[in-house]
């Protein structure tokens, strides 16, 4: 694990080679795929997400790994890695992309800023075109990123076992939630 972990860092902080980069290695990823008409939540989190951001081009990479994400009961995660997102063919959920009008944020100054973020979600073997907003905090030299939007879980090919069926919705609202800092490069 800590071999993919360190391949991931590798890859995000190859993505461009000039410009101010942001990372985080521990970004919170919740999703909630809780059917409403279910008695019981399916929801996980996951606590080690990196992300790593260009903040002169607005370049950006996000990966979590699927093994990472922790429920309620352990029956749940066993299902979600065996069953649903298959971890063990698909370890990583990737998004490559960009942070649109990145110059209309000066991450030196205290403020409030939402971007739009438009790129390429790819999970369980299936990659999708990805638009949302980000919401950036910045304070004190501190950045905090967070963002939410849906998933089909259809369009990446995670069937629901009609067993299940009325206790699982049919999409799944994602959030994500980062403290970012300053990424020392090599010139």
């Amino acid at each position: 694990m800590k071999k993919i972990i360190i391949v991931c860092i590798a890859a995000l902080t190859a993505i461009t080679s000039f410009g101010q980069k942001v990372f985080t290695k521990t970004a919170e990823v919740y999703f909630d795929a809780t059917s409403p008409s279910s008695p019981e939540k399916i929801e996980g989190i996951n606590r080690s997400g990196t992300c790593v951001i260009d903040t002169k081009n607005g370049n950006m990479q996000f990966v979590a790994l699927m093994k990472g994400f922790a429920f309620e009961r352990a029956l749940m995660e066993e299902h979600f890695n065996e069953n649903y997102v298959e971890s063990h063919k698909y370890p990583k959920a990737e998004f490559k992309g960009d942070l649109k009008n990145i110059d209309k944020v000066d991450f030196t100054k205290d403020g409030t800023y939402t971007l739009k973020v438009k790129g390429v979600l790819s999970l369980h073997g299936e990659s999708k075109e990805l638009e949302t907003e980000a919401k950036f905090i910045v304070q004190n030299g501190n950045i905090k990123a967070s963002t939410a939007f849906s998933v089909q879980l259809s369009d990446f090919k995670i069937s629901i076992p009609g067993l299940v069926a009325d206790k699982l919705s049919k999409t799944a609202k994602v959030g994500i939630n980062c403290s970012l800092q300053s990424l020392k490069t090599n010139p």
